[in-house]
């Protein structure tokens, strides 16, 4: 099943605009924060606990909003969440009472709950195709022989696919993932990591995973940005282009990048 995207007219995918957010009778989190994405970037944002990697995603998602400045998304200012915008939870979101196919349907069922607004669910949607891009996820992600059974039964990284298929079958052109594998085994987080790589490529995704794990973030991401504790206003930028590298977990370059981010959180700088 081939899913088509036409050609962007932004370059930027996000913008970043003179951000500031804080919570009520806090610091601000973000002060005057700038950043830029472009279409199919892979970006891994790295920091401590506490730094606001999870806040960012829920700016990034519309479910938090800035306090000053403007979030762009592919030319739109962000005031609600966007459809094709996918966010992939760290404990993955499932419904325990439902299968794992209607884990997978969910996100299809509150679209039609809300109708074809352009808001809520974009405009040029088919609901006739509903039914076969479930199918095709499950199948690509190996989950089809899985699909009667309840989340309980299913393994911690087939309930990550679950989620991750739940998601693509949207078909959504930004992905978000908020720390996804790190509950998982070493073995499993792999694979997954290697899964998001080619699913990134396959879908012409742009990527935004936030982690606390140095490993994770030298493999997911091709740009890293690195947040300390608040107020973040300058974060560290860093070029990490051997990442698209299938092998890279293997070479030299990947445990220098690892010791060049490690002495980066130890240091600030």
């Amino acid at each position: 099943m081939a899913l088509t995207r036409q050609s962007p007219i932004f370059t930027e995918m996000i913008v970043l605009d003179n951000v500031t957010f804080a919570y009520p009778e806090h610091d601000p989190v973000f002060d005057h924060l700038n950043w830029e994405v472009k279409h199919g970037e892979a970006w891994a944002v790295l920091g401590p606990s506490g730094c606001g990697k999870t806040t960012l995603l829920y700016l990034l998602a519309g479910l938090r909003q800035p306090s000053s400045g403007r979030i762009l998304i592919d030319g739109d200012q962000q005031s609600s969440p966007r459809p094709r915008t996918g966010l992939i939870l760290q404990d993955y979101g499932l419904l325990p009472w439902a299968t794992a196919y209607n884990n997978v349907a969910l996100g299809f069922q509150i679209r039609r709950f809300y109708g074809p607004d352009g808001k809520h669910t974009p405009s040029d949607e088919d609901p006739a195709g509903h039914e076969s891009r479930i199918e095709y996820w499950m199948t690509r992600l190996n989950l089809a022989p899985h699909g009667n059974k309840f989340p309980a039964q299913l393994s911690g990284g087939q309930r990550q696919r679950v989620a991750i298929a739940r998601t693509l079958a949207l078909n959504p052109d930004l992905l978000l993932m908020d720390e996804p594998f790190s509950s998982l085994d070493a073995p499993t987080r792999e694979g997954l990591q290697r899964l998001t790589y080619e699913l990134r490529a396959e879908e012409n995704l742009t990527t935004i995973i936030v982690t606390h794990a140095i490993e994770e973030a030298a493999i997911l991401g091709e740009k890293i940005m690195i947040l300390n504790l608040p107020p973040n206003h300058e974060p560290v930028f860093i070029e990490n282009p051997d990442a698209s590298d299938p092998d890279y977990r293997h070479k030299p370059a990947y445990f220098s990048m690892c010791t060049n981010l490690r002495n980066y959180l130890e240091t600030g700088s």
